[in-house]
């Protein structure tokens, strides 16, 4: 298989399109995207509280009456296509008659639970509520030839039974045979059903979920807490960080993401908005208020300026496949960090650095605190991550390729700067990771900032990247 940072990449699908001058409803913007362990299923969340899940095409299933002989060779990327399979309303729009507050129905994050047979399990969230759903097929039967004439036209093995028979002749029902009903037909049917809800255990946002490798337990985190929960158990959760200080006037940072390491579930890390990664092992003590490691890189005094630490918030973390790697993404730039090694990252790669000289203007528009999702190829080769005009970044983790992707329908396609009219989705490649401040420089004047590329997912086994830009979800294949 070729290098997922220095291939071509090429457009699969998209879902949700929208045509050019279409109005686009903020309900409808993608707010979570996560493939499944296997990369068989695919589930995005959006800001009006729905879960949509899409499933994958097995290109090879040859129906009854098809030819049967091998099928021709599939064109590259045909192997992954996806489909709609389901959605449901996930989290309602609340308020907290107690604090006066509303709390939205957007989900924050969505994560997948294995499952030993058909179904499938997966955990939302919104700010305050997390929520088991299982999702599963449902056999839906029509029966017909009933004793009752307004029966025989079809019906469900659910649907109530009219009062017609006191109302026929006496003589229709004593002359007529008795008829047994059957099924004529039978439909599958996906239904999903809410199995648990985890509540009332955090004072502020929710700003992640991550399933333990065992299977049995799960953490939350929100700005200052975060908790370990049993999945079978909804009234009780344990504290196993708490970094709220006695007197609030203290504080100095909040927790920003948590992830469980993936082989080890006695093992987490969580970052913080001042730019550290704390590992924790819950052998250690119940409440993992003193850290195993701490991954940090100390700026330069010559270099802190008013913005240093909202740049150096890090809005995600990840860790690869063999857990032997922690990804992180701050609002400039993505960093690699071995878990062999606290004191600097193996590698860093510039994202944002083309914006540098404009963090006044970013912090005057709130863009400065948008917050954008990081991820990593199965095999620990490339890792992603999003930025403006719609676009997203690959990077080779170790051979210092850099690729600037558009979610179109033609994510390669490059346009050449005019005087006239700035370039809004330049190209570039550059070498070395790190040293790509210059790639994709753009005029001040071309960085469209609501056009934010923030969530995106790599498939755990192949190099296909699902990219959520507003309400549209691409997909991608190297």
């Amino acid at each position: 298989m070729a290098s997922s940072s220095t291939s071509e990449w090429q457009f699969l699908q998209c879902f949700g399109e929208r045509t050019p001058g279409e109005d686009i409803q903020e309900a409808d913007i993608i707010s979570a995207v996560e493939f499944d362990y296997d990369g068989l299923h695919l589930a995005t969340g959006d800001r009006g509280g729905r879960v949509v899940l899409f499933e994958r095409v097995n290109p090879h299933v040859r129906g009854p009456g098809m030819d049967q002989r091998a099928p021709p060779p599939l064109p590259r990327g045909a192997s992954f296509e996806y489909r709609y399979m389901t959605e449901f309303q996930s989290h309602e729009p609340e308020f907290d008659y107690l604090k006066s507050l509303e709390i939205e129905e957007k989900i924050n994050k969505v994560r997948w639970c294995r499952s030993s047979n058909n179904t499938r399990m997966l955990l939302s969230t919104n700010d305050k509520t997390v929520k088991l759903w299982k999702v599963y097929e449902k056999k839906v039967s029509c029966l017909s030839n009933f004793n009752l004439e307004g029966r025989n036209n079809g019906g469900t093995a659910n649907s109530p039974r009219p009062n017609a028979l006191a109302n026929s002749p006496v003589s229709l029902r004593l002359t007529q045979p008795l008829r047994l009903p059957r099924v004529t037909s039978t439909e599958v049917l996906l239904a999903a059903r809410c199995k648990r809800v985890f509540a009332n255990a955090h004072t502020y946002h929710i700003n992640s979920i991550s399933v333990n490798s065992d299977q049995q337990t799960f953490l939350s985190a929100d700005d200052l807490r975060i908790n370990l929960w049993n999945l079978e158990i909804t009234e009780q959760s344990f504290n196993i960080v708490d970094i709220k200080p006695a007197n609030m006037e203290d504080l100095t940072e909040v927790i920003t993401s948590a992830e469980f390491h993936p082989q080890h579930c006695n093992v987490f890390a969580y970052s913080s908005s001042k730019g550290c990664i704390r590992l924790a092992d819950m052998r250690n003590a119940a409440l993992c208020d003193r850290h195993s490691k701490a991954f940090e890189e100390q700026e330069s005094q010559a270099n802190k300026s008013f913005f240093s630490e909202i740049i150096a918030s890090i809005s995600d973390i990840t860790f690869s496949r063999d857990g032997r790697y922690i990804l992180s993404r701050d609002y400039m730039t993505l960093k690699l960090w071995d878990l062999a090694k606290e004191n600097a990252p193996v590698a860093t790669y510039n994202v944002h650095e083309h914006l540098r000289a404009r963090l006044c203007d970013l912090y005057e528009n709130d863009s400065i605190f948008d917050k954008f999702d990081c991820c990593m190829s199965g095999r620990g080769d490339a890792i992603a991550t999003g930025s403006y005009n719609n676009l997203f970044r690959v990077f080779g983790a170790w051979n210092g390729a850099d690729l600037t992707l558009e979610a179109s329908r033609d994510p390669m396609r490059k346009r050449l700067q005019q005087p006239a009219k700035t370039n809004r989705f330049a190209i570039r490649n550059k070498n070395g990771p790190g040293k790509g401040g210059r790639a994709n420089e753009q005029s001040e004047s071309g960085t469209d900032y609501a056009s934010k590329l923030l969530h995106l997912a790599w498939h755990p086994e192949a190099n296909v990247v699902a990219a959520a830009a507003s309400n549209s979800l691409y997909m991608y294949c190297a």
